[in-house]
């Protein structure tokens, strides 16, 4: 049993649902990555996702855009993240998943990538640029590193392909809340479209689903958790440590920050 599939069994008996932090590595400042990994699992933190920064991410907006154009100058390549992660890894058990795009695996090298990723202590990947449909080479090589697949499903996708993703994606899909761009927002869906689309969801998957892009708050969190099975938030963490000027104030805004959304 990998972590991921542990982790969702644990939250499923104990009827809770996971909070998903997103960071940007070397973000606000270099070498912030390990403590504020740290940070978050102290703070709640269920499972993290961790960012691969890239020069056109083209599911991001502008503030993991920003994020990712300082972490590069602050020199966060694939290698001294995958080294982060394994000195996380030395001391913690909690599920850690790499979000990036697949020109930078491609670079690197894919069986390459997936290898080192698994022998560094990642649990999982999510390439928001990798078409199911494309996949199969890619999810061959990621079973055969140990590594889960994590699928988007967007508003408009139908209920048929709802359906492929969940059995594409090896323990959990991720829900897009939005038509959109990442980014903190004050109100998801319009005239309860997010929960019609989430109803819909949860009528055509078997596996567990999480929701991200736009959630900020412990209402939204509240709310879009009595119909998913988690919650990722990324945009909202990086804007509240983004003004932090030393690695000590970072860690101390990622724990306010996380803290704020368990509150009821």
């Amino acid at each position: 049993m990998n972590r991921i599939t542990q982790k969702f069994q644990e939250l499923s008996k104990a009827r809770k649902k996971a909070i998903i932090p997103y960071i940007t590595p070397d973000y606000p400042i270099a070498g912030v990555t390990l403590p504020i990994l740290q940070a978050l699992e102290r703070s709640g933190a269920d499972l993290i996702e961790v960012g691969i920064p890239f020069s056109d991410p083209l599911a991001d907006g502008k503030t993991i855009q920003h994020s990712s154009e300082i972490a590069l100058r602050h020199g966060a390549t694939i290698p001294k993240i995958l080294d982060d992660v394994r000195r996380f890894r030395a001391s913690s058990s909690l599920p850690l998943l790499l979000m990036g795009y697949m020109n930078p695996i491609l670079r690197y090298g894919t069986e390459k990538f997936l290898q080192d990723s698994a022998s560094a202590g990642v649990d999982g990947v999510i390439i928001p640029d990798l078409p199911p449909e494309e996949s199969a080479s890619f999810v061959s090589e990621s079973n055969a590193a140990g590594l889960s697949n994590v699928f988007l499903i967007a508003p408009t996708t139908s209920s048929e392909r709802v359906r492929k993703i969940d059995q594409l994606s090896t323990d959990f899909s991720y829900c897009v809340s939005v038509t959109g761009v990442t980014g903190a927002r004050r109100e998801l869906g319009i005239n309860g479209s997010l929960d019609a689309f989430l109803k819909r969801v949860r009528e055509n998957t078997k596996k567990s689903f999480v929701v991200g892009f736009g959630i900020s708050n412990a209402e939204q969190v509240n709310r879009v958790s009595a119909l998913a099975d988690g919650v990722v938030v990324g945009s909202a963490l990086l804007q509240a440590i983004g003004e932090a000027r030393t690695a000590e104030e970072s860690v101390s805004k990622a724990e306010k920050f996380l803290h704020s959304l368990r509150k009821q």
